[in-house]
């Protein structure tokens, strides 16, 4: 596939035109974009061709360059993972429009009628590495809340989301949308990343996915306001009250249902008292699943000197260490306050799981554990947008202000005073 590398000045044309084609996009109506959108998914399904092969040779080049396999495993598409994304985007067409709607009324009491009415936020940037089906759920989402999205993508997917970019432009016309409003950086060249990073006056909000290197890069050098998040350390706690069964399944599912995305498990705390009773079983389970565990001195204690298991003494560097792969951390604790005060010191903010039948114990956990996604006996596979019921997710967000979690349509709107008057003036 021939790619045209655009050059500093292009972008900057490129956000221009992505800000005329967000005022546009705002004015069209519910049907036409989710017209849109629908027409995507259809083409996702039914013209899956050059997609795939786009994808083979990205897949083939990184492979050859010795790409981490769970990078590798984000950068492949296959036909089912197609069809999966062609569901999130029918599933994003189905979801309430959020551009319009009143999030509050009141009366004021010289008479002036107010309401506060969301609208799009304009031109969503988006710097990320790896995954090609994250330009299909940006897009979306940007075209159902009424915004342009500019995407500036990893050289290790450059051919996928060009052909992907070509198939939503080809849907965009098919809807009488403008094209522009789904804008991609086919340039490789970092340097065009410090051009994005300044265009301020075309770029509404900017949001970086990938490794926490590209994260702070981007928190520390965009001059417009920026959403971080993504790095997932999560933990698992086994409270002493846990239903050790439920326990196990839990913490398997969560570290190997999908190792390798950000809401998979990193680290298990278990409480002194059960761990004897339950530690075996899940390293075993672990083990036969292929996972190696880096086990604290208490963990392996109990272990055994014979243990036949994948597991390794943790060095300090294994705590707070996202993984990405089939490696756990598990470390004993002697209280909940020592779990809580553990994942304050080397959680990320994004998701944090106990396992427990007491109340008392689960709502403290839920109360001061600082995480964008809090649970109780449930794995922390579940922190996505989709899962979440947001139909996709531009991505998720482990700071405070002003999205947290997986951001879905409300999170890509802001929203704006309307007052209606019948000839107030101001004393």
């Amino acid at each position: 596939m021939t790619t045209t590398a655009i050059s500093a000045q292009q972008l900057i044309e490129m956000g221009q035109a992505a800000q005329a084609a967000s005022r546009e996009l705002a004015r069209q109506s519910t049907q036409a974009r989710n017209h849109a959108l629908i027409n995507i998914a259809e083409a996702l399904e039914g013209d899956q061709s050059a997609v795939l092969e786009a994808n083979r040779r990205d897949y083939q080049q990184a492979k050859a360059g010795g790409m981490d396999p769970a990078l590798l495993d984000r950068l492949l598409l296959t036909p089912d993972r197609l069809s999966g994304t062609a569901q999130e985007v029918r599933n994003v067409a189905a979801l309430p429009d959020p551009v319009g709607q009143i999030i509050e009324t009141s009366t004021r009491p010289n008479g002036l009628e107010l309401e506060k009415r969301r609208v799009p936020l304009g031109v969503i940037g988006s710097i990320y590495e790896s995954r090609p089906n994250v330009t299909v759920d940006i897009a979306s989402l940007c075209l159902k809340s009424g915004n342009a999205c500019l995407l500036r993508g990893g050289k290790e997917s450059l051919e996928s989301n060009t052909a992907l970019v070509a198939l939503i432009h080809q849907a965009l016309a098919q809807a009488g949308l403008p094209p522009d409003a789904v804008q991609f950086v086919d340039n490789p060249d970092r340097a065009l990343v410090d051009t994005m990073l300044a265009m301020k006056k075309y770029i509404n909000l900017l949001i970086p996915r990938g490794g926490s290197g590209l994260v702070t890069f981007v928190g520390e050098h965009a001059t417009m306001p920026v959403v971080t998040g993504g790095v997932g350390v999560c933990h698992t706690y086994v409270d002493r009250a846990a239903d050790l069964p439920k326990a196990r399944k839990i913490i398997f599912n969560a570290k190997v249902q999908r190792p390798t995305v950000c809401n998979a498990l990193d680290t298990v705390l278990l409480h002194a008292e059960i761990a004897p009773l339950c530690l075996p079983a899940i390293a075993e389970e672990l083990s036969q699943a292929g996972v190696e565990l880096r086990c604290d001195h208490r963990a392996i204690s109990i272990l055994g000197p014979d243990h036949g298991l994948n597991v390794l003494p943790a060095t300090p560097e294994d705590w707070g260490r996202e993984f990405l792969s089939l490696i756990a951390a598990v470390k004993v604790v002697d209280s909940l306050d020592e779990a809580l005060e553990h994942i304050e010191s080397y959680g990320s903010g994004h998701s944090e799981a106990i396992v427990t039948e007491d109340t008392p114990t689960a709502e403290r956990f839920l109360d001061e554990v600082d995480a964008a996604a809090v649970y109780v006996n449930a794995s922390t596979r579940f922190t996505d947008g989709s899962q979440f019921g947001l139909g996709a997710e531009v991505g998720i967000s482990t700071q405070k202000f002003h999205a947290r979690g997986p951001m879905g349509l409300a999170e890509l709107t802001s929203y704006k005073w309307v007052i209606r008057g019948s000839g107030q003036i101001r004393e």
